[in-house]
């Protein structure tokens, strides 16, 4: 626990900006993927390394506890404490490829896919390849030596290690790939120097120990620290640098890691092999193995019953009744097709082989295609996702993992199958990297209930002893954490744990570093602190606190994140009376009013959860009676309300600029920074009136022009000519490729319901989207032709029209509803126009925005198709997200636009290019005001440049 001496001392040396002890940031920094929870009396967001090591001597002089914080996605209870919290997420990001990608350095809050998207240009890779790569850092993959499907023990942290540096207790910086790493190391930390090479000797020169390591670490194997590194290696900076992988943040903080990266395969073949029994699957891992399989995923009975009732059809499982089937994974993967035709061809050749001794239940085929693949991987990765979203409300998904020697594979399975039988955990399944003898299995014990408890109690210490019997490890890839830390001595015995205790003291003598976790004298820590998931709402209740959603989050730097702001509803649910006002007197901006609201999350969830709807809902509770009556006036009388702002937005055009900021400054001081727009130069001109769009007569598609672009003129438009923008591109390409539009009568009135459902305004909602829905019908001749919107936002919007319809209480209007087919411009002109133009000319680069409606949707290739019809070269950033500007919170809360496109707005202006594009006029505005660029609809341009 900390003291406010501590707290005051770290503000006064880091800045009032770099600590966070108010209620809210405390809870919403305790949370991870793991079944623990601890409460940190202070969090401290580090900047550098010299942050983190001003704040880990603080608290060492103080002798309170630090942890150290990343990507949170730890299912062992790793990343936590009641101490110091170091977030090192926010400020650790950089990547840096080395030797034509051969190596690259890491920084550890990058993630492993931001790495592998850096390494990609490259043809390279990282070796490890963990299921989490969206949102685990490279902190976390070398503090917890992760591996993955394919990486085994070959290709893991440990073993493609090229150097790491390392800021230790005392402040000390190390970096072990120095030429001078071992001189630097003995006239700094002299101690440490001679301690190392002293365990070093002791290790080596006893026969038992030796025997131990070299069977322990033959496995995948996450259990104590790595002191394999004293066999492997003889410098002391080498010692020291394998010793922090998978050392947890015991021993000190990684500030940098570089890699020796593997080839990235682009040439795979993917197979589901289903036994009829477990055996079958065991006894043919050999071979495949031998063979080449690059992966070789089990999956027992359970998971193949589970895998029956996923969305995606896997052919291989059609029709089978499932009693004792056991299925692999198999992949293989190469650099060429040639490689690759080999490598399938012997895989075949074993399978075949086999013949009568290990029967396939069904038949099988090695396929390169795309689409069949994905669908083979959906039966492996789709297996926690089901599990875990289906499990019972305020019951914990709990994932665990474990490995034996190979010979001992099968009947360990079966061993677990009965253990969880017995404890009556019968959603329980088993999967795993059969190819190294890596089980992973989900169970879901109510941790709530005493009894299912001391069942919980009594499961672990049978699963310890059975894969002890067994010489297993009881930690393959999550680390040892708390789960695992009372049962150290037992796996390696008196004599190593003696060693390892002895690496704690010599880097941390006082037990500062993460104390708990791998080293522990509490013989129950793993039964301590457990988390207890409070039922608070049906629609986020199934999180498990992944952190997949994080990366993601426009608001991530600025506020909170979709698993944060579910950790909040659970804290106010479970906190008294004092604690929960503390903390909902910010929970209104921090998590509610700063949500961008645009789903991305949902896209990354895995048990689907859309955490931006769920803040939309809040919006909803907070909106008075008088709040939604005046929307519903709006919603009525919506052209009238359109053409005030297009005349607002002219008067605005003609105000300086300064004013215009200090006034509504001031505004906003007066009234709220919720509802009064902050407007300063980067506002567009007015448009054009939708209802001057004359298209009435039927037509091949009907345009739904959007609102939006009535209101913010195009930027190219100018006072003598405003017809300017997507709409009249559109409308243009359509003209040239022969295809008849048509604008429905009343465009003036309508809208997509967006502005309403962003703020919870549910009568207004209601009445426009009956309205729209009935004009639309009409146009369309109850959906005989497609609508097309000419911003994607409003694309997006449509296609939620229908529930809009039926919490409206219209089930009919909305069954007919959905049967319109909508479809956003750029998709529209990439299918049915592109073809029928002739690019008259192109420039030679382009920026592209893809908007969260186009991910949505599932548009991003068409958006390229339109861009690159365009440019001869379209760059998409690899940092490109969200921009937040969301509608109108670009213009309510402009910091959240100035976080979410900090990135992205780095790497454009790396670079110049001839045009910058997206596909929604407010997110060109977001993006304008990020880069300083000037963003445009990618049909705008495309109309300039064809015939």
């Amino acid at each position: 626990m900390c003291n406010d001496t501590l707290v005051s001392d770290l503000r006064l040396s880091l800045g009032q900006d770099q600590i966070k002890d108010r209620p809210l940031d405390l809870a919403r920094m305790a949370h991870d993927a793991s079944h623990y929870l601890l409460q940190p009396s202070v969090v401290v967001v580090a900047r550098d390394g010299f942050d983190v090591a001003e704040a880990v001597r603080i608290a060492s002089r103080h002798r309170a506890p630090v942890t150290f914080r990343s990507g949170g996605t730890s299912l062992s209870g790793q990343a936590q404490t009641d101490g110091v919290l170091i977030d090192t997420r926010k400020g650790f990001r950089g990547v840096e490829v080395m030797d034509a990608g051969a190596r690259v350095r890491c920084e550890p809050g990058a993630t492993v896919r931001s790495v592998n998207v850096a390494l990609a240009p490259y043809g390279r890779a990282l070796g490890p390849d963990p299921a989490s790569e969206v949102a685990c850092t490279i902190g976390g993959v070398v503090a917890n030596n992760s591996s993955g499907m394919a990486c085994g023990t070959t290709r893991n942290t440990y073993r493609t290690l090229a150097g790491i540096e390392v800021v230790l207790l005392s402040g000390t910086r190390i970096d072990t790939a120095a030429p001078d790493a071992d001189v630097h190391l003995r006239h700094s930390e002299p101690a440490l120097f001679e301690g190392l090479l002293r365990l070093r000797d002791r290790v080596r020169g006893n026969p038992d120990s030796m025997r131990i390591i070299a069977h322990q670490f033959s496995m995948k194997n996450t259990m104590g620290y790595g002191i394999n590194a004293f066999v492997d290696f003889d410098s002391p900076a080498d010692i020291l640098a394998h010793l922090m992988v998978g050392s947890e943040g015991t021993l000190g903080f990684i500030l940098a890691a570089t890699f020796d990266t593997i080839p990235a395969y682009k040439q795979l073949a993917t197979s589901l092999l289903v036994f009829d029994r477990i055996d079958g699957a065991t006894a043919a891992l050999p071979a495949l193995v031998e063979a080449g399989a690059a992966t070789a995923e089990l999956m027992d009975a359970a998971s193949l019953r589970v895998a029956q009732n996923l969305a995606t059809v896997v052919p291989a499982l059609v029709g089978l009744n499932v009693e004792a089937h056991t299925a692999l994974l198999v992949e293989a993967q190469c650099e060429t097709p040639g490689e690759l035709a080999d490598r399938v061809a012997a895989l075949s050749g074993v399978v075949g082989t086999l013949g009568g001794l290990v029967p396939l239940a069904k038949p099988y085929v090695f396929s390169t295609d795309p689409q069949e693949r994905a669908q083979a991987w959906v039966v492996r990765k789709g297996l926690y996702t089901a599990v875990a979203g289906a499990r019972p409300s305020g019951s914990t998904a709990l994932l665990e993992d474990v490995v034996v020697p190979m010979p001992a594979l099968t009947e360990t399975v079966g061993e677990i199958q009965r253990l969880c039988g017995r404890y009556a955990y019968d959603d329980a399944v088993i999967f795993g990297h059969a190819k190294d003898a890596n089980l992973h299995f989900m169970i879901n014990p109510d941790l709530r209930d005493p009894a299912q408890l001391d069942a919980y109690a009594r499961f672990s210490d049978e699963l310890v002893d059975l894969i002890l019997a067994a010489d297993g490890s009881l930690k393959a890839e999550h680390g040892t954490g708390r789960i695992m830390a009372p049962f150290v001595e037992r796996q390696y015995g008196t004599e190593l744990y003696g060693v390892m205790r002895d690496v704690k003291a010599l880097f941390d003598p006082e037990g500062v570093l993460n104390p708990g976790v791998i080293i522990t004298s509490d013989a129950q820590l793993h039964l301590r602190d457990l988390k207890v998931p409070e039922v608070v709402d049906p629609a986020v209740d199934r999180c498990v606190e992944c952190g997949y959603c994080e990366p993601v989050c426009p608001s991530r730097d600025l506020t909170t994140t979709p698993r944060q702001r579910i950790a909040l509803m659970r804290e106010l649910k479970a906190s008294d009376a004092d604690r929960r006002a503390a903390i909902e007197a910010d929970f209104t901006y921090d998590a509610v009013q700063t949500c961008a609201a645009d789903s991305l999350c949902l896209l990354n969830c895995p048990v689907s959860i859309d955490t931006g709807k769920v803040m939309k809902g809040f919006r909803a509770e907070a909106q008075s009676p008088v709040a939604q009556k005046v929307a519903l006036q709006l919603a009525e009388n919506w052209g009238s309300v359109v053409r005030g702002l297009r005349l607002g937005m002219e008067v605005a055009s003609v105000v300086p600029s300064p004013v215009l900021s200090v006034v509504t400054d001031v505004g906003r001081r007066v009234v709220s920074t919720d509802l009064l727009y902050r407007v300063g130069d980067d506002l567009p001109g007015p448009g054009v009136s939708r209802k001057t769009r004359h298209r009435r007569a039927p037509g091949e598609v009907v345009l739904f022009a959007s609102c939006l672009n009535e209101i913010f003129g195009s930027a190219t438009a100018t006072r003598k000519d405003k017809h300017q923008g997507a709409p009249f591109a559109f409308l243009a390409l359509c003209d040239r490729a022969g295809v008849k539009a048509q604008i429905p009568e009343g465009i003036e009135g309508l809208c997509c319901g967006t502005v309403w459902r962003s703020k919870g305004l549910t009568d207004g909602l209601g009445t426009m989207a009956e309205r729209t829905a009935s004009v639309l019908l009409t146009a369309t001749r109850d959906g005989e032709v497609p609508v097309v919107t000419d911003a994607s936002s409003c694309t997006h919007g449509l296609h939620e029209l229908a529930s809009d319809l039926v919490k409206a209480g219209k089930p009919d209007l909305a069954e007919r509803f959905a049967r319109i087919e909508i479809i956003d411009s750029v998709a529209y002109a990439a299918q049915h126009l592109l073809p029928h133009l002739r690019v008259t000319r192109k420039l030679g680069s382009a920026v592209l925005h893809p908007t969260c409606s186009d991910r949505h949707a599932g548009d991003l290739p068409h958006l390229l198709a339109c861009a690159q019809a365009c440019a001869d070269t379209v760059i998409v950033p690899d940092a490109a997200g969200c921009c937040a500007f969301a509608g109108d919170r670009g213009m309510l809360h402009p910091e959240l636009t100035a976080s979410a496109t900090r990135a992205e707005a780095s790497e454009v202006r790396k670079a110049t290019y001839d045009a910058y594009l997206s596909s929604n006029r407010t997110c060109e505005l977001g993006m304008t005001r990020a880069t300083g660029q000037t963003y445009r609809h990618v049909l705008e341009l495309l109309a300039e440049l064809t015939a």
